[in-house]
């Protein structure tokens, strides 16, 4: 055998290794490129505006937005106290800010980063949608177990539907439905947007602490990332859970990608897994090292690409009783987002 037939076979071998048959035919993920932003402080969500080539990323008490083509910072929304989240309209003209630390919803200009209103809402406002068919912004509040409904034209709040227990993460399907994970019950509840009410309370199997949430509109399922390496891949319409696929330690983030019909996991434990979501098996088709810390990112739905944050971490403060689980500081300037794609 040549030396170059043997490099071939070994590479060949290293490809079959790195996913089963069925994904032979994509490229593995690997990340392109990081982007250090710097500053201070902590961060949660991360929101693409594919049409726009903009990221924004919640962080402490502003929000950044980078041009996606340079990694450039373009612009920031600032004043606010603690975000979580960002949702965008259908029009291309308004966004919506979760500052938990100041219990309202913030609505900027995305072309001025403006702020132009101030909308109260429940106790820490995390994860935040908006629904397309009734125009209106659902924020979950993290602390007083419910969420606050915002209607986009006249900037204002006009119910609060209380919760069984803490949610997280929400999506809209398109057509009228809003799901969100309830951390505390391990279920996924339902909503209709028009009704506002809650119209399922679904138990999720093998799923403890559901966290990120990410849905399927065409092929409707709904994927829920929860602690001890799990997804539960949820029927939409029944609220069957259909599978358990592996995934890595402490997640955050579910992303589906409907034009490569993978689903995707972003651990904190440092790893990115990559689910085929085209087989009822729901196989993993590669688990991508990241950088610990790297739990939550973004689908841009124009490229393919995946956005992550982490930062460097110093020590761990000494457990207390009143902080038993303390975070490691986050050595300022070091904030960065990882580009994650395939080319």
């Amino acid at each position: 055998m040549t030396f170059l037939r043997t490099l071939t076979l070994t590479a060949s071998l290293a490809g079959a290794l790195l996913a089963p048959a069925s994904g032979l035919a994509q490229k593995p993920y690997r990340i392109l490129t990081q982007w250090t932003i710097g500053g201070e402080g902590g961060w949660d969500y991360l929101t693409s505006d594919p049409k726009a080539h903009r990221l924004y990323v919640t962080h402490g008490p502003r929000v950044e937005v980078l041009n996606t083509d340079s990694g450039k910072v373009v612009g920031s929304i600032t004043g606010l106290k603690g975000t979580h989240g960002v949702a965008l309209d259908d029009t291309g003209k308004y966004g919506y800010i979760s500052d938990g630390g100041g219990n309202v919803v913030v609505v900027f200009d995305r072309a001025s980063f403006a702020t132009v209103a101030s909308i109260p809402a429940g106790t820490n406002p995390d994860g935040i949608v908006f629904e397309p068919v009734t125009k209106t912004v659902w924020a979950f509040n993290g602390r007083s177990n419910d969420v606050t409904v915002i209607d986009t034209a006249k900037r204002r709040a006009i119910v609060t539907i209380a919760l069984a227990g803490k949610p997280e993460f929400p999506v809209a399907d398109g057509s009228g439905t809003v799901f969100a994970n309830i951390e505390s019950t391990n279920e996924i509840d339902r909503f209709d947007a028009t009704l506002m009410t809650i119209t399922a309370e679904w138990p999720l199997t093998n799923c403890e602490s559901p966290s990120g949430l990410a849905i399927d509109r065409a092929g409707r399922r709904l994927f829920a990332v929860c602690d001890g390496g799990k997804m539960a891949v949820v029927d939409a319409d029944t609220g069957k859970t259909l599978a358990n696929p592996a995934i890595g330690d402490g997640p955050d983030a579910a992303r589906y990608d409907a034009s490569r019909k993978s689903a995707f996991s972003s651990n904190g434990g440092g790893t990115l897994t990559i689910i085929d979501a085209s087989k009822d098996t729901y196989p993993v088709l590669q688990t991508l090292t990241t950088r610990p810390g790297a739990r939550t990112m973004t689908l841009d739905s124009r490229t393919g690409r995946l956005y992550l944050a982490t930062a460097a971490f110093g020590e761990r403060p000494a457990p207390t009783a009143a902080n038993p689980r303390p975070r490691p500081a986050i050595v300022p300037g070091s904030f960065t987002i990882l580009v994650v794609g395939q080319e």
